[in-house]
């Protein structure tokens, strides 16, 4: 849905008008003119042809400007939409069934994610699907994993000093980390460390997995010190404290924005607030609700982070079983093509659910 209710007093023909011009300014980045309005098939809410003189619509193109959703840059004789006039194109949109996907795109979309388990890979490839389908950059955030639950862990010796740790989580999440040990182990030592874990931890939230072998270690002076110490390296190497309240972004499609951007400065301002991951996490966080059950597209990402000032944000929660396993969307110009991106952003924020039930 829209961010926000702006609809303005626009007559039916106003609204077809603005529509037309909306998609056309989308479609070719140049301002629209009337008589680029008057070869266009403009087309009403209930799907009707409108016929309209070049006059009747240079009259209603100066109201539409009067009204804040048209201007004039420079001295060209085309108006381009404002941004008022983007947010009533978008409620236009939000306030109909949405056309879904065509049986090709979501062919295409869902053999992207063919073969891929765990929660973060699969917001990995979506953040690359998503900048793919749109003119923007893909963003896909995991939701935080402090409190996610621990379902299994494996050690598998490497080389002297070198483990694979892997560990699942109840949501479905795979972490696997190569640790580098202060001391070698053997198999035997990591087989007993990871069925100590199994068995003590399973269902536990991973902070509180570190939290406790902590205070184990603390207070334990029996014969399994020796064993609870080589957990507490085990697990402190497997989830640094330092990484477990932090949430995995995935960033794609910069280049999108590249080439779209004129000002340099801007752009410098734009790259950077990209690569900073918690800017980004902090800016999804402050508008979309995981328990929100639509698209929500925000234009006003300025309010939240100055240097995102002319951008727009398409974006949903990410669910599994009706859990939240995250947030996907699209940050992109407002010459982007609403309706795909936003039917596209729907589809794939279910991808876990198809993935969990695969016939539904």
């Amino acid at each position: 849905m829209a961010e926000a209710n702006h609809s303005l007093n626009c007559t039916p023909r106003q609204r077809a008008i603005l529509t037309a011009i909306v998609e056309s300014y989308i479609a070719t980045g140049e301002p629209v003119g009337s008589a680029t309005v008057a070869r266009l098939q403009v087309i009403d809410r209930s799907g009707q042809a409108i016929g309209m003189s070049a006059a009747t619509i240079r009259n209603e193109m100066a109201e539409l400007a009067d009204s804040g959703l048209l201007e004039q840059p420079h001295t060209s004789a085309g108006r381009i939409p404002t941004a008022r006039a983007f947010r009533l194109y978008v409620e236009q949109l939000s306030g109909v069934a949405p056309a879904r996907l065509s049986a090709s795109s979501r062919s295409q979309i869902d053999s992207n994610f063919v073969g891929l388990a765990g929660t973060q890979a699969v917001l990995q490839r979506t953040s690359h699907v998503l900048a793919t389908l749109s003119s923007g950059v893909g963003v896909a955030i995991a939701a935080a994993s402090d409190g996610d639950m621990l379902e299994h862990v494996h050690f598998s010796r490497l080389a002297e000093a070198r483990v694979l740790a892997v560990v699942v989580t109840k949501s479905g999440m795979v972490r696997d980390r190569v640790l580098a040990l202060d001391r070698d182990l053997s198999l035997r030592e990591l087989e007993i460390a990871a069925n100590f874990l199994n068995e003590h931890f399973r269902g536990w939230s991973v902070e509180r997995v570190r939290e406790e072998i902590a205070r184990m270690v603390e207070h334990e002076r029996s014969e399994y010190q020796k064993l609870i110490t080589q957990v507490q390296q085990l697990w402190s190497h497997t989830v640094p404290a330092s990484a477990q309240a932090h949430q995995t972004v995935y960033v794609e499609g910069v280049a999108n924005l590249i080439s779209g951007q004129q000002d340099a400065s801007r752009l410098r301002e734009v790259l950077a607030a990209l690569e900073e991951k918690q800017r980004l996490v902090d800016l999804l966080n402050a508008y979309i609700d995981a328990r929100q059950e639509s698209v929500r597209v925000v234009f006003d990402l300025e309010e939240h982070a100055p240097e995102m000032a002319g951008l727009v944000l398409i974006a949903a929660p990410a669910r599994m079983g009706g859990e939240s396993r995250g947030t996907v969307g699209v940050i992109g110009p407002k010459r982007m093509h609403y309706e795909n991106t936003m039917n596209a952003v729907s589809y794939i924020s279910q991808v876990f659910d198809r993935m969990l039930h695969p016939s539904g």
